[in-house]
């Protein structure tokens, strides 16, 4: 039997995640029986969530990737290996950029924007209320008018 793949830090979590594949191929076990292979071995692994995690290329937890090396049936020195080069990739990934990008000026265009429908919406206000008031009297100097014309 050909020995297992086993990961490199220097590669990074695709090519970690590449190996995560390679390893699942090498065992030659569908996810079901990785989901029983891990349930024997006293680790929780749903066929769904190993499949899900092969899927991608971003790195797993660390207890999701304990059941799965254990499930592909490699022992306590392998899983060892492979968790320590998870952790690493994973200080690795969390470590901040060497050189950090100046931020581009802030525009004031939002803010300026938002004034200017502040106003317009006060004004629009003003105008229906003026207008309410004008119609309200108009109607009353109308009644007015109208009842002055009709007493002799």
């Amino acid at each position: 039997m050909t020995p297992p793949p086993t990961p490199t830090p220097t590669a990074g979590e695709a090519a970690f995640m590449a190996e995560l594949r390679r390893l699942k191929a090498w065992s030659g076990l569908s996810y079901r029986e990785l989901e029983r292979a891990a349930t024997a071995a006293g680790e929780v692994l749903p066929y769904s969530t190993a499949a899900t995690m092969l899927g991608r290329d971003r790195l797993p937890r660390e207890a999701l990737l304990v059941a799965f090396v254990v499930a592909c049936g490699l022992g306590a020195d392998d899983t060892r290996r492979w968790v320590s080069v998870r952790r690493e990739l994973a200080v690795g990934a969390a470590a901040p950029p060497a050189v950090e990008r100046a931020r581009p000026p802030r525009r004031r265009l939002p803010r300026l924007r938002l004034a200017v429908v502040g106003i317009a919406a006060a004004c629009a206000l003003l105008v229906g209320a003026g207008a309410a008031t004008l119609a309200t009297s108009t109607v009353e100097e109308e009644q007015a008018v109208g009842s002055a014309q009709t007493q002799p």
